[in-house]
């Protein structure tokens, strides 16, 4: 939203100065993101050619002598047709910036003769598109002044960045209002006096859509002479950065930004019958008045004749009813358009005006009337005719909201201590009417700001007006302990397992939450609620199922530009049902080609081997460890969901039904639905169903008991089927005795006919460490019994011969 500073004092009695103002601006709400002040402008001045004699060496060229006020003429060569002795204009010296022509100017030589500056056109001093000439000002004019005080272009222009919820400063009117009722002046009365029409209106409005048109208003002028607008108001518009057009629309754009208030302006010798407000048809088509054609669909409002739709209601009018400097008889339309329908077809045809910028916001709908008022009288002043009776349809009257505000909620919400008095006046200000005497108050909101629907919005108003840069800065609040725990334990855990991946050699990915249908199925998914209504794309169809699929392609596109060996592993989210609790946090990776953690690739030591189902447990183990869950009581078993080889595969868990983790190589068949090729193993970890941490008693740490005794190594070798896992055989060891025994691990597994059919032997070495005394050889072999016992009766096996 842009103003001059002169714009701005037609509305506001003030003796601030610029920089006040513009302070203050921002402190209100209103931030201003640019001033202009015009001081590109200040060295020109005004100056009177004394002579004007032919260049000696070119036909078109004259060397001026200007008397710029200093004493002393000064030699110019200047081109203009209308450079003569005793014209008064504007002056540039060598050195001022001309921004016209985006040029600094110095002393210059032009064919043989000196020119130490130049006599400006309106185009170079950016005024106009005028450059057939230098400016010729007509009338007294004191040689010496600044040009652009004298011309009143010295305007300083201001420029604010408004939020959507600030329809009332979409005009000057409403800028002022803020200002006035923010202590830096009075606001002038802006009431409009109804104009006397002779006679109806001969053209009627019919609204058949009244959810799309409250309100219509339209007038009819007769005997107009459209032409260029006065100086003043081209002046005021261009500072904005319109162009003036005529003066029929140039009073429409200076009253959108004067008050806010958007209007239009027919042809009305081109207008066919009587004007309809309705939903346009599929597929009818308008030019606007930007020469383009827009086709128009059943949810979009247009006004249409007998001719068809004239205008795109509160977005663009018509060409064909446009006005022009043949106009002699205009209907000026002021309307009410309703702002969601507004924004949808403004959005859906790519129009961005003035006008939808405000009926998409909400416009005041108690100035739709005044608005054509006030239209009327400046058409009438600036271009004759007579005007009608106005013809108002529709508008039934504001019903003001009413807010129950207790006052208290001021200091509570901001932590300002207003008066009472100070809090009702600046209500009051602003537009508000408060009534009640108690601590609570009734507060009837003005039709300029439907912005106001709440408490929190009055305490807002207050807040801004009386100053932010009152409320005094508070430290943040102590925690209640030192240490106070911050992250949630499942925040905790995805940074841990991110960091214990990435300790692992892995990469980190971040991949699409969507994939293809079919991606979905192959991982369990593919449920009707998990398809996107809306995809992005065809292949991005599904919420993902699991991270794997994103993964595996990603690795593959690594493989297909010369990346064969990569490890990439992801923690996020993964999606079994559309509420929030079908939301798991996963943290999965894959490998691929020889990306092992000791090693990949060829080395005159060894070539690296292949990644397979092991490399995916050790990750999967890792992760589980690292997000703190009890790995000395995971259970690992054979096999895993159906994406994974059958044979090549696992699952951990935690008891016979807690799945933590899945990991194996994976399957041939999802690998050709994928389109992907090579050595390829994976896991994936169900972070969020890793049980809580049992809470402690203390936070430090526990007291470190080194046992004094020495410890012992004992192996057993035992012949057991050959179905049997040797975790179940390193379980039964261990808990023969769960004090003294602290390790058990394989160290043999041997297949042989000698042990007969089906039958293997697992060697294990026991660590055994006694804590109170020196064990004897009856404790050892009494220990030793009892593991023979317990592995026998668990797993059937035999201690080996």
């Amino acid at each position: 939203m842009k103003f001059t500073l002169s714009w701005l004092k037609e509305h506001l009695e003030t003796d601030a100065s610029l920089d006040q103002i513009v302070e203050k601006l921002t402190m209100i709400g209103l931030e201003v993101e640019s001033v202009d002040d015009k001081a590109a402008l200040k060295p020109f001045v005004i100056a009177r050619v004394l002579t004007a004699e032919k260049h000696p060496d070119a036909d078109k060229l004259r060397v001026l002598s200007v008397d710029t006020g200093s004493g002393d003429p000064v030699q110019v060569v200047c081109g203009a047709p209308n450079a003569r002795a005793g014209l008064v204009g504007a002056f540039a010296a060598p050195g001022t910036y001309v921004p016209g022509i985006d040029t600094t100017l110095s002393v210059g030589n032009i064919r043989g003769v000196e020119s130490r500056g130049m006599m400006c056109s309106e185009r170079e001093l950016m005024l106009s598109d005028e450059h057939d000439g230098i400016i010729d000002i007509v009338g007294d004019a004191p040689v010496g002044t600044p040009f652009a005080t004298w011309a009143g272009l010295d305007d300083p222009v201001i420029e604010i960045g408004l939020t959507p919820n600030r329809p009332d400063a979409t005009g000057v009117y409403g800028i002022a209002r803020d200002l006035a009722a923010a202590g830096l002046g009075m606001l002038k009365d802006g009431a409009v006096a109804p104009v006397s029409g002779q006679g109806p209106c001969p053209v009627k409005v019919t609204i058949e859509a009244p959810d799309l048109c409250p309100g219509f208003a339209l007038r009819l002028v007769r005997g107009v002479k459209n032409g260029p607008s006065p100086k003043w108001l081209q002046q005021r518009l261009l500072a904005i950065g319109l162009r003036p057009i005529n003066a029929l629309v140039d009073i429409t754009n200076y009253i959108t930004f004067d008050r806010g208030r958007p209007l239009h302006v027919f042809d009305a010798a081109k207008v066919k019958g009587n004007l309809v407000v309705r939903h346009a048809r599929n597929g009818e088509k308008v030019l606007g008045l930007d020469e383009r054609e827009y086709e128009l669909t059943s949810e979009m409002c247009a006004i249409a004749d007998e001719n068809g739709v004239e205008s795109i209601a509160g977005i663009m009018g018509g060409e064909h009813s446009g006005c022009d400097e043949n106009t002699t008889d205009v209907l000026i339309e002021s309307a009410l358009w309703n702002p969601m329908v507004t924004a949808k077809t403004g959005r859906e045809l790519g129009i961005v005006t003035d006008a939808r910028y405000r009926f998409e916001r909400g416009v005041d709908p108690e100035f739709m009337v005044p608005g054509l008022e006030l239209a009327t009288r400046m058409v009438v002043e600036l271009c004759g005719g007579e005007p009608s009776e106005a013809e108002v349809v529709g508008y039934e009257g504001y019903t003001p909201n009413t807010v129950s505000l207790p006052l208290a909620e001021v200091e509570r919400l901001t932590g300002l201590d207003v008066p009472r008095a100070e809090s009702l006046s600046i209500l009051q200000r602003l537009g508000f009417t408060p009534s009640g005497e108690g601590d609570t108050v009734e507060v009837f909101v003005p039709s300029w700001r439907p912005d106001i629907e709440g408490k929190a919005d009055l305490v807002e108003e207050v807040m801004r007006i009386h100053g932010v840069d009152e409320i005094a800065p508070q430290p943040l609040p102590a925690h209640n302990t030192v240490n106070g725990k911050v992250l949630t334990t499942l925040q905790n855990r995805t940074r841990a397992a991110r960091r214990a991946l990435a300790v692992r050699g892995m990469m980190e990915a971040v991949t699409w939450s969507f994939i293809p249908h079919e991606h979905a199925k192959l991982f369990g998914g593919g449920a009707r609620a998990l398809q996107l209504a809306n995809p992005i794309a065809a292949d991005m169809s599904d919420m993902r199922p699991s991270l794997l699929p994103g993964l595996i392609a990603a690795a593959q596109r690594n493989a297909d530009r010369g990346f064969a060996d990569v490890a990439l592993f992801e923690v996020s989210g993964a999606y079994e049902g559309d509420h929030p609790e079908g939301q798991r946090r996963l943290a999965a990776g894959v490998r691929r080609g020889t990306a092992r953690m000791e090693g990949q690739g060829r080395h005159w030591a060894g070539n690296a081997g292949n990644v397979g189902v092991y490399d995916a447990k050790a990750d999967a183990i890792a992760v589980l460890e690292a997000c703190g869950a009890p790995v000395d009581k995971l259970m690992v078993e054979a096999g895993g969901p159906d994406w994974y080889h059958p044979g090549r595969s696992g699952s951990i868990k935690l008891g016979p039904k807690v799945v933590l983790a899945t990991f194996g190589e994976f399957h041939p068949r999802a690998l050709e639905t994928l389109d992907v090729s090579g050595p390829l193993c994976g896991f994936e970890v169900f972070v969020d169903a890793i049980p809580e941490p049992k809470a402690k008693a203390t936070r430090t740490k526990p007291r470190l008991d080194i046992s004094p005794f020495q410890a012992v190594k004992r192996d057993f070798a035992f012949v057991v089927g050959r179905e049997v896992e040797a975790q179940t055989l390193v379980k039964a060891a261990a808990g023969a005795d769960k004090k003294l025994i602290t390790g058990v691990r394989v160290f043999d597994v041997f297949e042989g006919a000698s042990l007969g059919a089906d039958k293997k032997s697992v060697a294990i070495e026991v660590s055994i460490q006694p804590t109170d005394k020196t064990l004897t050889d009856e404790d050892f072999e009494a220990l030793a019994a009892r593991i023979v016992e317990n592995v026998g009766k668990q797993t059937g096996g035999e201690l080996r011969a």
